[in-house]
This record gives C-alpha cells, sequence and structure tokens, in this order.
C-alpha cells in the first residue's frame, strides 16, 4: 500500500463517528455474529436450535438478541411457522451472502496466505446480485 492509498482511504474512512468500518464492524462484529453468518454460508436455512448447538457456550438469551440483531441489520431473515411446537428459520439474505467474498479473502489474510484472486471475488459477488 502507497501513501496515496491511505490518503484515499482516509478521505473515505475518517476515523471519527461517522467512521463507515465502525458501523460495518457492529453489524458484523462480536463474539457470536461472525460464527452464526458463517454456520449460515456453510449449511443454509437452520432452524434455532441447530445454530444453537453449533454454538457451543452461547447462552438463549444471547443467541435471541444476536439473532434479533443480524435480522435487523438485513443480514438475516427469519422465518416463523404457526405450528405446534413452534418452528423458527434462518437464512441469510442477498445482503448476508454477499459478505462471502469478504469473509473469503480475511480466512486468507488471517492464515498469513496471499490472496490476489479479485476476479473469483468479483465473480461470486455479481452471482450474489444476481440471486437478489
Amino acid at each position: 500500500m502507497t501513501d496515496t492509498d491511505f490518503l484515499s482511504c482516509n478521505q473515505i474512512c475518517p476515523c471519527d463517528k461517522e467512521c463507515p468500518i465502525a458501523g460495518a464492524l457492529s453489524m458484523i462484529g462480536g463474539r457470536w455474529k461472525m460464527r452464526i453468518i458463517c454456520s449460515l454460508l456453510a449449511d443454509g436455512t437452520l432452524r434455532y436450535n441447530d445454530i444453537k448447538k453449533k454454538m457451543t457456550g452461547i447462552s438463549p438469551t444471547v443467541l435471541s438478541a444476536t439473532m434479533k440483531e443480524l435480522e435487523s441489520d438485513g443480514i438475516v431473515s427469519r422465518t416463523q411457522y404457526e405450528e405446534v411446537p413452534p418452528r423458527v428459520e434462518y437464512t441469510l439474505t442477498p445482503r448476508g451472502r454477499e459478505l462471502w467474498p469478504i469473509l473469503h479473502r480475511l480466512i486468507h489474510w488471517s492464515r498469513g496466505e496471499e490472496f490476489d484472486n479479485d476476479d473469483y471475488v468479483l465473480e461470486i459477488r455479481e452471482k450474489v446480485l444476481k440471486e437478489r
């Protein structure tokens, strides 16, 4: 990254209360949100109890609040079926599925791996946008 890259980043994202990165992190940050998003990316639609089983150590209160936040932010869609017993399913919205290319790059970055396949990322993004 060059000095001019930092300047353009600073123009886009001044580090103040209006920082768009802070907004993005509030939507996907925290202990559980990324794990839930990744589970839904991997498994598709999941019932509440299936998500709870995958999130070892999460309390029902925290899971419920986290799911409500993800739904409120437009990342997760909740479908409730009027059955006995009640059934609730969660799935990623198109906006939630748009996170896959970003997460894919983060995975490589966290492992210290090179990742320069922007064509792949753009291809996945286009596919997700078409599904909208």
